[in-house]
């Protein structure tokens, strides 16, 4: 009897190829520290939303 193995998860090449392109991606300028910010912030206010109801201010910088 063949029992088959199924790994979860991103394999290493696709981990390299995502990483690859995001270095490229920061040294032509479609990622930016203002970009990551922004992303941050919006990222805080999905998983925080609760403190934002509290008049918590979750900008950064």
């Amino acid at each position: 009897m063949a029992y088959r193995y199924y790994r979860r998860g991103i394999s290493l090449v696709a981990l390299i190829y995502l990483l690859v392109g995001l270095y490229v991606a920061w040294v032509y300028d479609y990622i930016t520290p203002g970009l990551l910010r922004d992303i941050a912030e919006a990222l805080l206010a999905v998983l925080l939303w609760f403190l934002i109801l509290l008049g918590v201010d979750l900008h950064l910088g």
